[in-house]
């Protein structure tokens, strides 16, 4: 029974593979908003009920690593250990982003880049994940915070953590937009991002972290 329900399993992220492949394709030649279901499905010879079962929004097809994006500073938040500060290691959780050119942090490649910045109703939706991983990593904040800080601090500091995150994530999408290769906005991202969590730092102050985004 175990084998034949992960072999189930591997079937259907398979088919999710596929499905998100030829669509990011399509969306790339196409553009996003030009591209339908319909064709999306035929590329992928399967029925459109199976796209959308799949990916109930159009727009999770484009963005498909939505749940990690969401969720990434959240979860480096619940592995704190008790009394760890949250911004040393959110800023470490960054480092290894950039150092692996995850597309978490930005790294999509120009293609894509364009596609997103080209599609009104993908910008707004990347605005709204933006939103709801502020959402989440406030979340994560509360609950591992000590019940004599303000109720409002949590938030407060998830604001600022994610404003210094939106930022960082558009200078890497604008650095691909401008040619520059994962290794080149890498390096030119290091210092940058040093000097952000240092700013950090200084705005939360050390209950909240405790330096830059050093290893």
């Amino acid at each position: 029974m175990g084998t034949e329900r992960g072999l189930r399993e591997s079937k259907k992220q398979e088919t999710r593979r596929l499905i998100s492949d030829h669509a990011t394709r399509l969306f790339i030649e196409q553009g996003f908003e030009a591209t339908t279901i319909a064709e999306i499905a035929a590329a992928a010879r399967v029925a459109k009920k199976t796209v959308t079962n799949y990916f109930p929004r159009k727009e999770d097809l484009a963005l498909d690593h939505h749940e990690a994006f969401t969720q990434s500073l959240a979860r480096v938040v619940a592995g704190l250990a008790p009394g760890e500060p949250p911004l040393p290691a959110l800023g470490r959780a960054f480092r290894a982003t950039l150092v692996g050119h995850s597309p978490v942090a930005g790294f999509t490649g120009p293609e894509f880049a364009r596609m997103v910045a080209d599609s009104p109703t993908l910008t707004a939706r990347l605005r709204e994940l933006h939103d709801r991983r502020e959402e989440a990593l406030a979340e994560a904040l509360a609950a591992a915070s000590p019940g004599t800080v303000p109720s409002i601090a949590p938030r407060a500091t998830a604001a600022l953590i994610a404003a210094a995150d939106r930022l960082l994530f558009r200078r890497i999408q604008e650095l691909t937009l401008a040619g520059r290769t994962n290794d080149e906005i890498e390096a030119e991202l290091t210092p940058e991002a040093d000097h952000v969590y240092g700013l950090l730092l200084a705005a939360v102050g050390p209950g909240a972290g405790g330096g830059p985004a050093a290893p």
